[in-house]
């Protein structure tokens, strides 16, 4: 019932914030933003310690870093970046652990070849920016691969939640990497709100579901 609760109210601060993104006032973005992490965060500490539990925790905190950069009038997009890739690490790291240590090399090939399009599609108008993003990318698709590999090894349904929370996670940030240098698109903020708040959702249940 408390994870029903505070799914509620993830999906509520979530649709405040994006409605907020498109109309205003802005404030209400700097309130909402944050707060839907919060919720998010508060549905990982339902669940008993573990070290799968205690990683995700650090990458949730982490994306939360990321959030507030984002958000900030002045540009912190480089400040947001590492903090994200951090909190990818410590996906990384949970997944592995948790038994994602048996690779599936099969499906590193979709991921690289989505890989090379996005940075085939990102890389000329990155500028500075080409070797923060292109390790970005590279750490992500890991963290993709590696919560893959955990749902391919053990079949519960906590990994799929965390594989297709990792995938949501991929999507969001292509579009904003998209939006942001390559066209800017009007339901831009959208998708990447909705997917990524959906994702960080997905990955927080993946440790509140997950059995003793």
């Amino acid at each position: 019932m408390l994870i029903a609760a505070l799914s509620i109210l993830v999906a509520l601060s979530a649709a405040a914030h994006i409605t907020a993104e498109y109309e205003g006032p802005r404030k209400h973005v700097y309130v909402f933003k944050p707060l839907t992490m919060v919720f998010i965060i508060a549905i990982a500490l339902l669940s008993p310690s573990s070290t799968y539990k205690h990683l995700i925790l650090a990458g949730l905190l982490f994306s939360l870093a990321g959030d507030i950069f984002l958000m900030l009038p002045s540009d912190r997009f480089l400040h947001g970046l590492i903090s994200f890739l951090v909190a990818h690490l410590f996906y990384i790291a949970a997944f592995t652990l948790d038994g994602g240590r048996s690779p599936r090399f099969l499906t590193a090939l979709p991921l690289l070849a989505y890989g090379g399009l996005m940075l085939y599609l990102l890389l000329p108008g990155l500028g500075k920016m080409k070797a923060p993003v292109t390790v970005y990318v590279l750490v992500i698709l890991l963290m993709v691969w590696q919560a893959c590999n955990r749902w391919m090894s053990t079949w519960m349904i906590t990994g799929l939640l965390a594989t297709a929370g990792a995938c949501l996670f991929a999507a969001s940030d292509s579009i904003l990497a998209l939006n942001r240098f390559r066209r800017p698109m009007r339901s831009a903020q959208f998708l990447i709100l909705a997917s990524y708040f959906a994702a960080q959702w997905l990955i927080a249940l993946s440790v509140a579901l997950r059995p003793l």
